[in-house]
């Protein structure tokens, strides 16, 4: 209220040149008086008094200024074209754009300052000599995102001393203050030069091999490395310095993320009633979260462990939309009558089937448990759906169903095969997903390979030359997600997962990320490839006709349904 009436009282001055305003003070107090009544009003309507300036943002500062500039323009139209007809007051035509400029400074200026004077006036600040020095890898969003919560928060320890980024166009620029000083080929360079202790990779888009790369630059200068989680990880978008962690080996096997088509998913979701089996496992619970996140009307989650289903829906609760209604399930899919019995209770329309035995070994030994549970477990669950008139079925394979040598596999080959036999009888969009392993699963080697590290060693291998596709559970989830939208009804997807990996070099890296090396720490010993394993696992059934979707990343076999026995009831 003090400096609106100031700033308009400089406008006259700049724009007449004259302190004592001449024959303009009716001028200067029509507008000023003007000022005075139409900002409060603006402000009031447009919710500058309702903002918490501490926190502002550029959506603040925007707001701001669009009510300064209407109010302005408001004032400015009254003042040179009302001004001299009712009121016999002159308002020169240039103060309205003139007073813009120093009314936006007096009511913007002030309200910065709220924010800025608390962070870097009275917000303690460690000793240089006691900081951590940092380097951040990457600097687009991420990596500026990161730069602004380490200033933020000077209690965490750490000071960044610069930026670096492969791309030219950012080369000795400055974000946030801190100055871009060149690639990831200089880390060498400048940690000696500045003393760096750590480097944070901000880039959870960057393919594994570019980030195993950089681990490598900073193994050999000595220097400390910690990660922003993937793109998977950051489903709210958000960056923090709680989030910086060790580097893990899913960060050194990851891919480009598939572009997953928000829209057509959520589309296909927000209303409607999904059902989840296995929904307490690696696969199943992921799938509750990303599904969750689209407002499904009622989400069912079924599962034969109490214990997992529990933890999952007291996680659920907490973040479920309010227009999602959470209904949990206890019940064992190998029993027909109440498998019905649930799909005739919820009348679910879409269902994601992630409930099986999966461990190859295991099933080798317990081939009765295979059979029962993911055959004719399996069948059970497509009988209900087209009883009930399911209109969308997802079923999650995997890449040892392709000319299996293993019961798991042969087992999981069959309910593709079921699958496809429901997809050509009821004409709905009935699919199958397949994966290679997937890293953090329960039964994955990469748990196997933690604890045999923890333990000392040695590390098991069964083959120097066993490969294997390997992708993370996020990425696994936004695939069968993107499957459900993408499938008409008896076909098979799968991810464009690039080479196979070799296990010992899994191995070898995860030894190496542990702060141990190969040979001197901890021994990797061959023990032989166990009954139902392959050297090389494949993707698809030969003869099967795939080619790439829409997304260049999946693949899609839609004459799947084709390799249907005619007597696959009587085999079974």
């Amino acid at each position: 209220m003090l400096l609106i009436p100031l700033a308009a009282y400089i406008s006259f001055v700049l724009r007449l040149d004259d302190l004592n305003l001449s024959d303009f003070w009716a001028g200067f107090l029509l507008v000023a008086s003007l000022a005075l009544l139409v900002l409060p009003l603006l402000f009031r309507w447009g919710g500058i008094y309702s903002r918490y300036w501490p926190y502002a943002s550029v959506d603040e500062l925007l707001r701001l200024t669009v009510m300064v500039a209407t109010a302005v323009a408001l004032v400015g139209a009254i003042g040179v074209f009302l001004g001299p007809p009712l009121l016999d007051v002159v308002v020169p035509r240039s103060i309205p754009f003139i007073f813009f400029m120093l009314a936006l400074a007096a009511t913007g200026l002030p309200r910065l300052l709220v924010r800025a004077v608390p962070r870097y006036i009275t917000q303690p600040r460690p000793s240089r000599e006691a900081a951590m020095r940092v380097l951040v890898m990457g600097a687009g969003d991420a990596g500026a995102a990161l730069v602004r919560e380490i200033r933020r928060n000077p209690q965490a320890g750490m000071q960044v001393v610069g930026l670096l980024d492969d791309n030219p166009a950012k080369q000795h620029v400055y974000i946030h203050g801190v100055r871009v000083m060149g690639t990831h080929l200089d880390i060498p360079k400048l940690v000696s030069q500045h003393t760096v202790q750590m480097v944070a990779i901000a880039m959870p888009t960057a393919p594994g091999k570019t980030i195993r790369h950089i681990v490598q630059i900073c193994e050999q200068v000595g220097v400390r490395t910690k990660i922003m989680p993937g793109i998977h990880d950051l489903l709210d978008g958000r960056v923090s310095i709680n989030q910086l962690r060790n580097v893990d080996i899913e960060d050194l096997l990851r891919r480009q993320p598939v572009e997953t088509e928000i829209a057509a998913v959520a589309e296909l979701i927000r209303g409607r009633r999904v059902l989840i089996t296995g929904g307490g496992g690696s696969i199943g619970s992921e799938l509750c979260r990303q599904v969750a996140r689209f407002a499904p009307s009622e989400l069912i989650i079924l599962g034969h462990g109490e214990n997992s289903i529990f933890n999952m829906q007291n996680e659920l609760r907490a973040a479920l939309l309010p227009e999602t209604q959470l209904h949990t399930v206890i019940a064992d899919i190998r029993f027909a009558g109440r498998m019905l019995h649930v799909f005739q209770t919820y009348e679910p329309e879409i269902v994601f089937h992630a409930a099986a035995h999966k461990h190859v070994p295991l099933m080798e030994l317990n081939p009765v448990e295979a059979v029962t549970n993911n055959i004719l477990g399996t069948s059970n669950l497509l009988q209900a759906a087209q009883a009930t008139g399911v209109d969308h079925f997802v079923m999650i394979s995997t890449d040892k169903a392709v000319n299996p040598v293993s019961v798991m596999g042969a087992c999981k080959r069959v309910a593709e095969l079921l699958v496809h036999q429901a997809a050509v009888a009821t004409g709905k969009a009935y699919v199958a997903v397949r994966f290679g392993n997937v890293l953090g699963s329960r039964g994955s080697v990469v748990l196997t390979f933690k604890q045999q590290i923890a333990a000392g060693g040695p590390v098991t291998v069964t083959h120097p030359e066993m490969r294997r596709y390997f992708m993370t559970i996020p990425e696994a989830v936004q695939l069968v997600l993107q499957a459900a939208t993408l499938g008409h009804g008896g076909e098979v997807f799968t991810l464009d997962m690039g080479e196979p990996v070799k296990i010992v070099d899994m191995a070898r890296d995860m030894i190496e990320l542990s702060g141990l090396e190969v040979g001197r720490d901890i021994d990797i010993v061959y023990t032989g490839l166990r009954p139902g394993e392959k050297l090389f696992e494949e993707l698809f059934v030969p003869g099967e006709s795939y080619e790439r979707t829409i997304h260049e990343k999946i693949f899609i076999a839609c004459n799947a349904s084709s390799f249907v026995p005619r007597d696959l009831d009587e085999l079974m």
